[in-house]
């Protein structure tokens, strides 16, 4: 005898769809994106860097030369690399100076 499936009370003739795979990662250089965030911050506002292909010791290391060449604070966090104040257009250059598909985004 087949075996039946169910689902919530109602008999199929035949097995749930399997789900679906996940689609492939577009292939290509990395979108690195420089963006301004202010939200949980007090209204003080910090420039994000996100979407560089990068292990934490070399993100840390990218984050303090960027650091060192805006004059100001900042930190490496969960893979985003924040800089203190609105620095995106100097950032922007110096990201593609050193060879990365970098572009501003938001407002």
């Amino acid at each position: 005898m087949k075996a039946k499936y169910t689902y919530r009370g109602v008999v199929m003739d035949r097995p749930p769809p399997a789900p679906a795979k996940a689609a492939a990662k577009p292939q290509g250089p990395p979108k690195v994106r420089v963006g301004r965030e202010v939200a949980g911050r007090g209204g003080k506002g910090v420039t994000v860097i996100t979407g560089l292909p990068l292990a934490a010791a070399a993100l840390e290391e990218l984050g303090g030369k960027l650091k060192r060449s805006c004059g100001a604070g900042g930190a490496v966090r969960d893979g985003v690399i924040e800089i203190q104040g609105d620095h995106r257009d100097r950032l922007v250059a110096e990201l593609q100076k050193l060879g990365y598909d970098a572009k501003r985004s938001g407002g």
